[in-house]
């Protein structure tokens, strides 16, 4: 196999590497919606929970129920709020139930369950109540680069940890523009994203404790360090080497765990469990 080959294949290696480690992390996320299906009769329901929401208006769930007699029935509370659970029945509109969660304030959280009743029997859709989180809108002309940059931090990280295991000659230039990619993508444009979503455009160490800007923040730390030992010499491989497991083991953190979340008492973005 010549080197040109070899080369080709590493890279797509990778690539379909860090597209998994990318829908991992995404799916198994808090914001991720919650989907599953439920037996009614003779009909089976399929459901999508939505678990977050941007922008000014109600948060509307809409779930395929083309069988006229089945009704549906949810209810919802603020979390971080003495308030107690409202219940409703959903809307229909035409072959679809409808489920409505009032617009909230930035990061302000709702806990909600929903289930449908045919005859005397209720089907509750999920065993545990469903969080959804509000944000404030952000443009995709912020949004989409920010994705794609650190979706190729990943990738250049995953390809140079590769590349000095292999001990390839291009390991300080990946390292460069890893560290670009997370600055780019991760340091600036993640923090804009931050205050568009929930006002505040850090919210990670010293000021606070989300998990997004604190990994985002030691995995950029490694990289520099990697960088400035490879910069002094080229034989410091293994800086990168660990570098690459630092971000990839961030990266399989599930996406915004731990993140922020209104207290409704005080009126305070904080940070979350959910």
């Amino acid at each position: 196999m010549n080197k040109k080959t070899k080369n080709i294949i590493v890279w797509v290696l990778v690539i379909i590497f860090t597209f998994a480690t990318a829908y991992y992390q995404r799916k198994t996320g808090p914001t991720y919606s919650k989907s599953g299906s439920v037996s009614v009769g003779n009909e089976e329901i399929n459901y999508k929970l939505t678990r977050s929401h941007g922008g000014e208006d109600d948060a509307q769930i809409s779930i395929l129920v083309k069988d006229r007699s089945i009704t549906g029935t949810y209810r919802y509370k603020k979390i971080n709020s003495e308030e107690g659970y409202i219940e409703k029945k959903m809307r229909r509109d035409g072959d679809h139930l409808v489920i409505t969660i009032p617009h909230q304030p930035p990061a302000g959280k709702i806990r909600y369950e929903a289930m449908l009743n045919a005859g005397n029997k209720q089907y509750l859709l999920t065993e545990e109540p469903v969080v959804i989180r509000f944000k404030g809108h952000v443009p995709l002309l912020v949004l989409i680069p920010h994705i794609v940059l650190m979706f190729l931090a990943m990738l250049l990280s995953t390809r140079t940890g590769v590349e000095a295991i292999m001990k390839g000659k291009n390991t300080y230039q990946y390292s460069l523009i890893t560290l670009a990619l997370l600055l780019v993508g991760g340091m600036i444009l993640g923090p804009v994203i931050q205050k568009l979503a929930f006002g505040e455009f850090w919210a990670g160490w010293p000021l606070g404790q989300d998990l997004t800007d604190n990994k985002t923040l030691v995995a950029f730390i490694f990289w520099i360090i990697a960088v400035i030992r490879l910069r002094k010499n080229r034989n410091n491989r293994g800086w990168a080497i660990a570098a690459s497991i630092i971000l990839l083991a961030i990266y399989l953190i599930p996406h915004s765990m731990f993140g922020s979340e209104l207290d409704y008492s005080t009126g305070e973005v904080g940070t979350g469990n959910n």
